[in-house]
């Protein structure tokens, strides 16, 4: 019987002797010392990025599981030493106890939220202790890293860490208690590395940056190695939902999985195994399967054979299974979204933010994800270059391989035409004045390498982000096709009230008789409701919204006005408003009913909203029911998708035909969806 001592096969004279003798097991430090590429330091300038990203992404991590509003201070300074920086990253989050402190930082695969099927930024348990063993590398210096955690009589421990290559074990020195004047909770670490400091699409600043407008309830200070400060104030004090860690959800399984899930489970048949190992699967959804399988329900889950195991894969994708609950994510919302990109890209001063997209939670390998599309328009953003695109996975940036991520790959299967963006061909990236947002959300995202760059091409993760873009898509198109024709209405309504009241003044003036009253000529020559909007800021009152509804047709009208508020920003003077219909809903929708507005006359709904989300609201997003909205100048048609009812159109002589391109567009978009 052949021995399993490497020492016995050194005694051997062959070839394959000698060869066994030199294998040995290396730890995993020593296999991602040797293949740095990997976890993304594969370059001066981009490991430099790298350790700053990993440091942050732990921070914010930290700071809202404690339920702590982050507050992460920067600073990169240039040493004399060639190429040598030395970077701090400082968080106000819970800290880390003492005995931990040495793993966290010091062994490579050690964390908390590997096993956790819930989102979070950091899961592998590689990212920070990767840093401090390529700064350990690349200068031969250890790292610096202090800590205090919660409590008045609780004292701060600082250390220096390097890390033992062959063992991923931590080697500390230093480690001494002390005060920590002035901070309550937190920690900081300090450590010197190799790079390059540049600037661009790729910087330090842009990673920042990008990470204040998707967690916009996050301060960001800055110290670049010129000395410049940079600070991206928190925009919101309101903290993204805890997300709660859940059982996998069988959808869009692999088998390999399941045969492991059959092998760990506690569970005594693969009744009861279905039922309490997986999410979204009731007692009658378990016995469909398994019927539809052909599986004995009281068997023992180990005994499943791969067949069996294929069969039930199959009943599932034939079954009916609710998606995934949404508590295992913390997706940004589309009010934050927007509030996120108004804050940061102020300076561009765009037209239009369309309105953000957040798709239904879905399931790729049985972990679920959401994803979140945002699009900025005009402004000062450039017009003759390719759209930028901001790209996101758990709330970090994506700067890296843009061109092999999924993201990216959507955006370019997208028709842009349609909507209003230039692009050369059908397919690619499109051309225009515009920012595109992508933001996926799972509690595994699936990155095509561990250094988390770019997000790999699953079928269902790539449909749904395109579902995204398109719908996106449609409220700038919306937005677009109204600001077109409110130009054109407008310039008409201009020349009619300038030069028919200069006929009529001269022409009576010939005539030696009184001016005719022009209203009606004025309304059927328009033939249109004008449906101004206007919003201002008060010092007092916060943001007054007033909507101006001029019938300049020959009929009295009857509207449904809609529009989607910030819930939390409505002020009482929307409710007491006489033409307020019922409630607002739980996602924030209004509906207002304007009854009998005669011909060549006017009225006003105005109201207020207070608070930090009120300036998210645009005034310009609003829809109307009860008239054919050819009829209309300044609101679309209420869009099905809102799930209430607006006011049915009663007049039969207002069935006027819409634009057969427009129509066309719209029957194609839905038939995308």
């Amino acid at each position: 019987m052949p021995s399993n001592n490497i020492e016995d096969y050194s005694e051997g004279n062959t070839q394959a002797h000698k060869m066994a003798a030199k294998q040995q097991e290396i730890s995993v430090t020593e296999f991602f010392e040797k293949n740095k590429h990997i976890l993304g330091f594969d370059s001066r300038s981009k490991s430099l990025m790298m350790g700053i990203k990993e440091a942050v992404d732990n921070s914010l991590d930290a700071c809202e599981e404690a339920g702590f509003l982050p507050d992460i201070y920067v600073r990169v300074e240039r040493l004399q030493e060639e190429e040598e920086y030395r970077i701090t990253v400082e968080d106000n989050g819970p800290g880390i106890i003492h005995k931990m402190i040495p793993n966290v930082f010091g062994r490579l695969l050690y964390g908390s939220r590997f096993h956790a099927l819930r989102q979070s930024r950091g899961q592998q348990g590689i990212g920070i202790s990767a840093t401090v063993m390529y700064g350990n590398i690349s200068t031969g210096k250890p790292a610096h890293v202090e800590s205090k955690i919660e409590g008045k009589d609780e004292v701060a421990w600082k250390m220096d860490i390097t890390i033992d290559t062959k063992t991923n074990r931590p080697i500390v020195k230093n480690d001494v208690a002390f005060i920590w004047e002035g901070k309550d909770h937190g920690t900081k670490i300090e450590y010197t590395t190799k790079g390059r400091y540049i600037t661009g699409k790729q910087s330090i600043f842009e990673y920042l940056r990008n990470t204040a407008i998707v967690n916009p309830h996050t301060k960001i200070e800055f110290h670049d190695p010129e000395g410049k400060k940079y600070i991206f104030e928190r925009a919101t004090e309101q903290m993204p939902p805890k997300s709660k860690e859940i059982k996998p959800h069988p959808e869009g399984m692999e088998i390999g999985d399941l045969m492991k899930y059959t092998q760990n489970t506690q569970q005594k048949t693969v009744n009861a195994f279905l039922k309490n190992d997986f999410s979204r699967i009731t007692e009658r959804i378990a016995d469909e399967i398994l019927t539809k399988a052909g599986v004995d329900p009281s068997m023992k889950p180990s005994a499943l054979s791969r067949d069996q195991c294929k069969a039930i894969l199959s009943a599932i994708t034939q079954v009916k299974i609710m998606a995934p609950q949404t508590d295992c994510l913390s997706p940004i919302g589309d009010t934050l979204i927007k509030k996120g990109l108004m804050h940061v890209l102020d300076g561009l001063r765009p037209d239009y933010y369309a309105t953000p997209v957040s798709r239904s939670p879905k399931s790729v390998n049985g972990n679920p994800f959401i994803v979140e599309a945002g699009i900025v328009y005009g402004g000062e953003i450039p017009s003759d270059d390719q759209v930028t695109i901001l790209r996101f996975a758990n709330r970090v940036p994506l700067l890296y391989q843009q061109g092999a991520c999924a993201i990216t790959k959507a955006i370019s299967e997208v028709d842009w035409r349609r909507y209003g963006l230039e692009q050369r061909g059908g397919k690619g990236i499109p051309f225009g004045p515009a920012i595109i947002l992508v933001h996926v959300a799972s509690t595994k995202v699936p990155f095509t390498s561990e250094g988390k760059e770019a997000i790999a091409s699953f079928a269902e993760l790539q449909s749904e982000i395109e579902q995204a873009l398109r719908l996106c898509a449609r409220n700038l198109k919306s937005h677009l096709n109204k600001m077109e024709r409110k130009t054109k209405t407008g310039a008409k309504f201009q020349i009619v009230q300038e030069i028919i009241p200069a006929i009529a003044k001269k022409s009576s003036a010939m005539l030696n008789r009184p001016m005719p009253d022009l209203s009606r000529t004025i309304s059927k020559i328009m033939n249109v409701v004008w449906i101004k909007a206007e919003k201002k800021k008060d010092p007092q009152k916060g943001f007054v919204i007033t909507y101006t509804i001029h019938n300049y047709t020959t009929q009295e009208r009857t509207i449904g006005l809609h529009t989607h508020l910030p819930k939390s920003c409505a002020n009482l003077t929307l409710f007491s408003n006489p033409y307020f219909v019922n409630n607002m809903t739980d996602d924030g929708k209004v509906m207002w009913e304007v009854k009998n507005i005669q011909p060549s006359t006017s009225l006003t709904i105005s109201f207020e909203l207070k608070g930090e989300l009120a300036d998210t609201f645009d005034a310009d997003d609003v829809y109307i029911s009860g008239i054919n909205p050819v009829l209309v100048m300044g609101a679309e048609a209420l869009p099905g998708d809102w799930g209430i009812k607006g006011l049915e159109i009663i007049e039969s002589d207002e069935n006027i035909p819409a634009d057969d391109e427009e129509e066309e567009t719209e029957a194609e978009d839905l038939g995308d969806e």
